[in-house]
C-alpha cells in the first residue's frame, strides 16, 4: 500500500500491530480530527470525545489560541536545551507560578517526569532541611494510586499489572489505605524518617473514587503537625477538571461563583501536566516555595526538553483559555448536572449501580465483575452511537469530556449514556 493512499481504520489498527509494541489496548476507533468536543474517524464518522485524552484535552481539541502559540513559537525558536537561557521559558515560569502562588516552578514534559521530579525534591528537602539521614527517607502513597508508569513509580502500584516482571523495585514507600486518615496519623507517629506524602486529590484510574469530606484538609493538618511535605498529583485533576483550577482548592482565583476564597489545602508541592498545555504539546510542572524548592541546584536534575519556548508559550496559552473561558466554572456546573441527570436515571437500570465524581470527572459504576467485559462492551456500544470513553479496573467507566463542552451538547451525552444502558438492561 502506497503512503500516499488514504488509510482505513483497519489499515491503521494493522499497522499499530504489527510495527509498534503492544502496551495499550484501544477502543477499535481511527481517528484523525478534532475540534472542540468532537472526534472524526479516518470513515468521517463524527463522536463525542468523552475522555479528553485521560484529561489533557481539557480546553477542547485544537483549541485556536493554543495551536497558534505552538505553531507561532515553533516558526521562531524550539529548543535551546538548559545550556541557554530563552526569551520565553521566565514569562512562562513567572505566569503560572503566580497563578497557582508559588515561588518557583521546576519545568517538565511528562506527568511521570513530574512525579519522579517531586520525589527526588522531596527526598533532597527531608535530607538538608529535615535532618532525615542520608537514604532512609520515606514517602507515604495511597494504595490503588496511579502517578504513571516508571520503575520507581511502579514500585508503590499494588497494580499487578504494571508491576509483574518489571523488579526489581525501588524502596523508600510505604503504603497506607486512601481515605484514612487515621492510617496516615498512625505511620507518622511511629516513623520519624517520613518525608513527604503523595496523594492524588481524586483517585482517577482507580475508578475516580472522592475522598470523604476533609479528607485532604486532615491530611496536610497531618503533615503540618508532623513536619512532612504534603504532595498533590494533579496531573488529572488539574486545570478546573473538577469545578475548581485545583482539586485540593489551594488557588481560589478562578473566580468563581461557588468559591469560598479560603482554600482547603496549599499542596507543599504540587504536580502538574496534561491540560498544562491543553493537550497539544507535552508539558508539566512541579511547583513549591523557596525553602523547598532553593535545595535543588545546577546539575541535581533537569531536561532537555524541559523548559522549551514551545512547552512555554503552549503553557501560558493553556492556562490564559482555562481563565478566559471559565472553564472551572463550566465543570462545575456541568458536572453538577451530568450527575444530576444520571442520578434520576439510574434506578430504573439494572446495568448501572451508581454515578461518581466531581466536576467533569465522573465514572459509573457496572452491576457485574471486575473481570468481565460488559464495561468493555457498552464502551463499543457507546462508541456505535456516538461517543467514546473507555473503561477503568473492569467495570467502572471514566467520563471525562472537554470542558469546553455547553449544556446541549451534555445533554445530548447523556441521552447517547442512557440510550447504551439500555441496551444492556435486563
Amino acid at each position: 500500500m502506497s503512503i500516499l493512499e488514504k488509510l482505513t481504520s483497519k489499515d491503521a489498527i494493522a499497522l499499530e500491530e504489527k510495527h509498534g509494541a503492544h502496551n495499550y489496548h484501544p477502543l477499535p476507533v481511527v481517528l484523525n480530527k478534532g475540534e472542540g468536543v468532537y472526534v472524526w474517524d479516518v470513515e468521517g464518522k463524527k463522536y463525542f470525545d468523552f475522555l479528553s485524552a485521560y484529561s489533557a484535552v481539557n480546553q477542547g481539541h485544537c483549541h485556536p489560541k493554543i495551536v497558534n502559540a505552538m505553531v507561532d513559537q515553533a516558526k521562531t525558536l524550539t529548543l535551546t536545551s538548559r545550556a541557554f537561557y530563552n526569551d520565553v521559558l521566565g514569562s512562562y515560569e513567572k505566569y503560572v507560578t503566580e497563578t497557582f502562588h508559588y515561588d518557583k516552578l521546576l519545568p517538565m514534559n511528562t506527568g511521570a517526569e513530574a512525579v519522579e521530579t517531586a520525589l527526588k525534591l522531596c527526598r533532597k528537602w527531608a535530607y538538608e532541611k529535615k535532618g532525615i539521614a542520608e537514604n532512609q527517607a520515606n514517602i507515604i502513597v495511597c494504595e490503588n494510586n496511579f502517578h504513571g508508569r516508571t520503575t520507581t513509580i511502579i514500585s508503590f502500584s499494588n497494580d499487578p499489572v504494571a508491576r509483574q516482571n518489571f523488579g526489581p523495585f525501588t524502596d523508600g514507600f510505604i503504603k497506607i489505605e486512601y481515605d484514612n486518615l487515621e492510617a496516615l496519623e498512625k505511620v507518622l507517629a511511629e516513623n520519624s524518617n517520613v518525608a513527604g506524602f503523595l496523594v492524588e486529590p481524586i483517585q482517577g484510574e482507580a475508578g475516580v473514587y472522592v475522598p470523604s469530606e476533609g479528607y485532604l484538609a486532615g491530611a496536610k493538618a497531618l503533615c503540618e503537625e508532623y513536619g512532612v511535605l504534603f504532595i498533590a498529583d494533579e496531573v488529572q485533576t488539574g486545570i478546573a477538571r473538577t469545578g475548581k483550577l485545583l482539586a485540593t482548592c489551594g488557588n481560589c482565583s478562578c473566580a468563581d461563583k461557588h468559591c469560598s476564597g479560603t482554600p482547603e489545602v496549599k499542596p507543599d508541592i504540587l504536580i502538574l501536566g496534561k491540560a498544562l498545555s491543553g493537550g497539544a504539546y507535552p508539558v508539566s510542572a512541579v511547583l513549591a516555595n523557596d525553602a523547598i524548592m532553593n535545595v535543588i541546584r545546577p546539575g541535581n536534575h533537569g531536561s532537555t526538553f524541559g523548559g522549551n519556548p514551545v512547552a512555554a508559550k503552549v503553557g501560558v496559552a493553556a492556562l490564559e483559555v482555562v481563565k478566559d473561558e471559565a472553564l472551572a466554572q463550566n465543570a462545575y456546573d456541568l458536572g453538577e448536572l451530568f450527575r444530576e441527570e444520571l442520578n434520576k436515571f439510574i434506578p430504573s437500570c439494572s446495568v448501572v449501580n451508581a454515578v461518581r465524581g466531581k466536576g467533569l470527572l465522573n465514572a459509573i459504576l457496572i452491576n457485574d465483575t471486575e473481570d468481565s467485559s460488559t464495561a468493555w462492551d457498552i464502551c463499543m456500544a457507546l462508541k456505535e452511537n456516538g461517543l467514546l470513553a473507555k473503561p477503568t479496573h473492569g467495570n467502572i467507566i471514566r467520563f471525562a469530556p472537554p470542558l469546553v463542552m455547553n449544556k446541549e451538547q451534555l445533554l445530548d451525552c447523556v441521552s447517547i449514556i442512557k440510550k447504551t444502558l439500555q441496551q444492556f438492561d435486563k
